[in-house]
């Protein structure tokens, strides 16, 4: 079983393909035939590595915007950690409402968050930290 994969890629479009690739050989190394928590667990991982991709800055322009992905099973969990190293973000998930359908954007955080058994975020050691787990 391919429990672990991690990926330090640029915070930038082409990424969210790496992110993608990634996402898929370790689904595919863990053996779990279900279809529905695969589509929820790496729809969420893509709507937060885009908001990480799209959202983020940098104070000090000059080392360049990036994230680590790290994607693990356990036995009752399967969980993504994204951490970047952009500004602080401040953010309260428990306030994340669904955008009005008129609206072109702003659906991310709240499909991630249902689609999730768990998404928090925190900034630790000038990261910031998302975690996203799905029961397994």
């Amino acid at each position: 079983m391919n429990a672990h994969a991690s990926i330090d890629v640029p915070a930038v479009p082409t990424s969210l393909d790496v992110v993608q690739d990634t996402f898929a050989r370790w689904w595919d190394g863990l053996g779990i035939d279900d279809p529905q928590r695969r589509f929820r667990f790496e729809t969420a991982l893509v709507e937060i590595a885009a908001n990480v991709i799209e959202h983020t800055r940098r104070a000090d322009t000059g080392h360049g915007r990036r994230f680590m992905l790290d994607l693990g099973a356990e036995d009752d969990e399967l969980v993504a950690v994204l951490s970047d190293n952009g500004m602080p973000v401040d953010i309260d998930l428990s306030a994340v409402t669904m955008a009005d359908p008129e609206d072109e954007g702003g659906r991310g955080l709240a499909l991630a968050i249902a689609a999730l058994d768990r998404l928090e975020h925190r900034h630790e050691g000038g990261r910031n930290v998302w975690t996203l787990v799905c029961a397994r």
